[in-house]
């Protein structure tokens, strides 16, 4: 199994450029997926997200691609035509003025225009050094999800042989469910008529008990549910939305039994069974 939450770091430095990678993540229904990327490689975003849309499918995902440029890009392209007019109309201010210094050469240069600085970004350059280090953080990322899902796995399996017991407690109580029911309406009925009890009235009132607070077919979906829970843990690698589901009709059937109990006993497994049953639907929240 794989848990949502991640994280991952890799960096990695070239003649050109030192690049990083980050990337983390937190619980989210859907993908939510967050790229970050120097503005000249905008145009990469939509290969970054395809590369990642291909191994995680759900969660909220922040990827920050990072460039430190180690030799500059740009490229200075003079404009001789207007260094030329610049001169001569200087030389015409000069001379309508009566000056005779010679002007400097970093006055030209600095008019505007006459050196235009251009950003020379190769960006498929820049991808061929960024992919490497995409690959191996994508990696590392999901090491690290894989890694707290077999945590959350380990703790799952443990709140699911509990739900076991206490399935197995339902089970155990329902056979005894008849003679609670036949003894307390006995008692009741000597209390009420000494030694004229109809024995048809009691298996009467008896079965009319059995039939309305039995929870045998409960018991049944409960087991199938939690059978249904172990196999999707073990055969789904991404079994968090089907896990969910599971845990509300679990939940559903512990309720039903819980309002139908008459033993001490059962309550207090359903007390446990409920509270195992919200730590699962909580744990699986974080699960992809």
């Amino acid at each position: 199994m794989t848990s949502m939450t991640g994280y991952a770091y890799t960096e990695k430095v070239y003649e050109k450029a030192q690049i990083s990678v980050e990337i983390k993540s937190v619980n989210s229904r859907f993908l939510d997926l967050s790229i970050s990327l120097p503005p000249f490689l905008n145009p990469l975003e939509s290969v970054f997200r395809a590369l990642v849309s291909e191994k995680v499918t759900r969660g909220k995902v922040d990827i920050y691609i990072k460039v430190r440029e180690l030799q500059s890009s740009n490229i200075v392209v003079p404009d001789v035509e207007a260094a030329v007019s610049y001169m001569e109309a200087l030389k015409k201010i000069s001379d309508a003025c009566g000056i005779e210094k010679e002007i400097p050469l970093s006055l030209i240069v600095s008019q505007p225009g006459v050196l235009n600085v251009t950003s020379g970004y190769d960006v498929e350059l820049y991808k061929e050094m960024i992919l490497p280090v995409f690959y191996e953080s994508i990696d590392k990322y999901i090491s690290d999800c894989e890694r707290e899902g077999n945590n959350l796995a380990e703790d799952l399996l443990k709140k699911l042989s509990k739900l076991d017991e206490c399935a197995e407690c339902f089970a155990k109580w329902q056979p005894e469910m008849e003679n609670h029911f036949k003894e307390m309406i006995l008692a009741k009925f000597n209390e009420l008529l000494g030694e004229q009890v109809d024995e048809n009235r009691v298996m009467t009132e008896t079965a009319a008990l059995v039939v309305k607070y039995t929870i045998n077919e409960e018991i049944v979906r409960l087991k199938s549910h939690l059978k249904a829970m172990r196999q999707e843990m073990s055969e789904n690698p991404y079994p968090g939305k089907k896990l969910d589901f599971l845990c509300q009709e679990i939940n559903r059937e512990i309720n039903t039994i819980g309002s139908k109990n008459q033993s001490a006993e059962v309550g207090a497994m359903v007390i446990t069974a409920k509270d195992s049953i919200e730590n699962i639907r909580e744990q699986a929240k974080n699960l992809a």
